[in-house]
């Protein structure tokens, strides 16, 4: 009988959470869109729980035109309301509007530094911070390197991302590893930097 994996404790219990941890928690991402989607993932989080919107993420691709930011950034008053009418996303008006706003500050960044990774992970010198907590209640829910990006994010007009959430972003994109020493993707992520 093989031995169970070990896994980060906040993750346990539920297989959606357990499937994201193992496979999405943590691998670093240096996708334009991809991470323009998660952030506004984390910004929609805002005020939930994360697995709120896991369950709700393929909706939230569908409902965000696969989160194409050209398109996001035009969206007319009557695509939000028909947004705000959709029960597979979380129906918030001014998340749903932080949306449109960041698809446009997003398309910004990428005219002006040429990459939305590049702009993101120089807040890290391109590199994960790799921590060593024991337990996942060590890790903090922000950090400078957050304070400092949620910052710069916010002075190029983008809402939703208090250094909580960019935390939050920080650790899903693998900007930064908090999985516990103890956890089987500890090691795992670090082979992919």
């Amino acid at each position: 009988m093989s031995k169970p994996l070990h896994r980060c404790g906040w993750c346990l219990g539920d297989p959606i959470y357990e499937n994201y941890h193992d496979e999405v928690w943590g691998v670093p991402t240096y996708d334009d869109r991809d991470l323009f989607a998660k952030l506004i993932l984390d910004g929609a989080q805002a005020g939930l729980s994360w697995i709120t919107i896991l369950k709700k993420q393929d909706n939230y691709y569908q409902a965000f035109d696969n989160f194409d930011a050209e398109k996001i950034a035009r969206y007319s008053p009557k695509k939000i309301e028909e947004l705000l009418q959709n029960p597979g996303i979380v129906r918030n008006k001014l998340k749903v509007n932080a949306a449109v706003t960041n698809a446009q500050a997003y398309l910004k960044i990428l005219e002006e530094e040429g990459s939305f990774s590049d702009f993101l992970w120089k807040f890290v010198d391109g590199q994960p911070i790799v921590n060593t907590w024991k337990h996942h209640k060590e890790a903090p829910a922000t950090s400078s390197e957050s304070d400092a990006l949620s910052k710069a994010l916010k002075k190029r007009g983008f809402k939703f991302v208090g250094s909580t959430i960019v935390y939050a972003f920080m650790q899903a994109v693998g900007m930064v590893n908090d999985h516990t020493v103890s956890c089987f993707r500890y090691k795992e992520v670090q082979k992919l930097y």
